[in-house]
């Protein structure tokens, strides 16, 4: 089973500024480790975004989920090595081979750089997609058929790990094993609305799945009090792992 703790949370930071998102990194710092950095905010920021983050003593997931061929991916995971983010997500559903190359080319760049890899990550179906959503695109296996094909395909690859929905963690930890990192987005805490996040779990779900890490975004954004809501949060998952190792 995943262990989650503050260090292991990631907040979404799909905010629209440099001073919002600073706003959150600043405030947020000792109770989130990774701030997660998608295509709104790089594409407003750039860079930098990164280097204000590892400022506040941050780590980030840099979200962008190349999905190209595999010559263009590599070269965009090289230079995600350059910015030493911690994490990077490609989509699975580029192949074998595009995901291998991404993963040697982290490698080489570091070796190159002297410093770590970042962990990539494969994004298998996203949590706003169901099964209906499949058939529009001609996939007409199940939602968790889908997940499990591509998890195991970004494995062999020698992906480290995956983006999933609780929904689908514990089928692709007994097929991938423990070390298998899990990253499962679309978290919301109990009480909280599950807007277009359509296979969105609790901490909870997150925890007996085995999930090693859990995204949360809007709860937090948009809460009255964010520092309070991020207390909450780490204060369920403690409650959580209590309740579960007594069990």
């Amino acid at each position: 089973m995943g262990i989650i703790s503050p260090g292991k949370i990631i907040l979404a930071l799909d905010v629209g500024s440099f001073k919002e998102a600073e706003k959150f990194v600043a405030l947020l710092r000792d109770y989130i480790g990774i701030f997660k950095v998608g295509k709104k905010l790089f594409t407003c920021c750039g860079p930098k975004i990164i280097e204000m983050i590892h400022h506040h003593k941050g780590e980030v997931l840099l979200d962008l989920k190349y999905h190209d061929i595999p010559h263009t991916v590599a070269g965009a995971v090289e230079e995600a090595c350059k910015l030493k983010v911690f994490m990077l997500t490609l989509h699975a559903m580029g192949g074998k081979k595009m995901m291998k190359e991404a993963v040697d080319a982290s490698v080489k760049m570091a070796q190159r750089l002297s410093t770590t890899a970042p962990l990539i990550l494969a994004v298998t179906i996203l949590t706003s997609l169901q099964q209906e959503d499949l058939k529009d695109v001609g996939i007409v296996s199940s939602v968790e058929e889908a997940v499990l094909r591509l998890a195991k395909l970004s494995q062999h690859a020698g992906v480290q790990g995956v983006v999933a929905s609780a929904k689908e963690a514990a089928l692709i930890r007994a097929t991938c094993g423990h070390d298998f990192v899990i990253v499962t987005p679309g978290m919301r805490p109990r009480g909280a609305v599950h807007d277009d996040q359509r296979r969105a779990a609790t901490p909870r779900e997150a925890l007996l799945a085995g999930s090693h890490y859990i995204v949360i975004g809007r709860p937090l954004l948009e809460a009255q009090d964010p520092l309070q809501a991020a207390k909450e949060v780490v204060q369920e998952l403690e409650g959580e792992k209590r309740l579960l190792n007594m069990q």
